[in-house]
């Protein structure tokens, strides 16, 4: 009851810890990750501490780069603030024109991501014993193998195949995946597609 009251990504983060235990004390619990998943209709969403290169057609006055702020609105000329946080690019260029529509007749607005951080919950979040855990911007047809690489591998005290991932966009239903054989074997087969929101969980053997 008293999780239900936390953040969701406190929870989330909580959920991958104790996934993270449960991994250590038992390996091939889960089955395994499916090794592609269908992410055809995916479109990238903005988040805080992305870049956004706003340009306004035949008013190049008002185009301009902004930051998208820790509250996920963004200021521009005309603009006081704007929401940007949860929108695509698209979505985003014609809020803007619907504000500039004030002050500009038709104005034609085109956004550009050009720092890409993203919205918390479609980022690819690594704990356990990567060399470098830390949270990566999900990108369009991402592996396993790609986050591996971006983490720096494994410690040298990681169990590999006991490793796993936790899949927010289904419900926080686990999977299992062997990074030893991917990393240190050269198994490709061992590479399988992410999803945005996955969390790897890496334990670290015991023996």
């Amino acid at each position: 009851m008293m999780l239900n009251m936390l953040p969701r990504q406190v929870r989330l983060m909580f959920a991958a810890l104790l996934a993270l235990f449960a991994a250590g004390c038992a390996s091939h619990a889960y089955p395994p990750a499916p090794t592609t998943v269908d992410t055809s209709s995916y479109s990238y969403i903005i988040g805080p501490g992305d870049t956004i290169n706003i340009i306004v057609w035949r008013n190049p006055e008002l185009s301009m780069t902004v930051p998208v702020r820790p509250d996920g609105k963004l200021a521009a000329p005309l603009v006081d603030e704007i929401v940007a946080q949860g929108k695509t690019p698209v979505q985003l260029a014609r809020a803007l024109e619907q504000v500039l529509g004030k002050y500009v007749r038709d104005p034609v607005v085109t956004v550009l991501v050009t720092n890409f951080v993203g919205p918390y919950s479609e980022q690819i979040r690594v704990v356990g014993a990567a060399a470098k855990p830390q949270a990566l911007p999900y990108k369009n047809r991402m592996t396993l193998l790609d986050v591996m690489i971006a983490v720096g591998g494994l410690t040298d005290f990681a169990a590999g195949n006991s490793a796993t991932i936790l899949r927010t966009s289904e419900h926080n239903k686990q999977y299992s995946v062997r990074l030893r054989d991917l990393i240190r074997g050269g198994d490709i087969s061992a590479n399988v597609d992410m999803k945005p929101g996955d969390i790897l969980i890496i334990p670290q053997s015991y023996f």
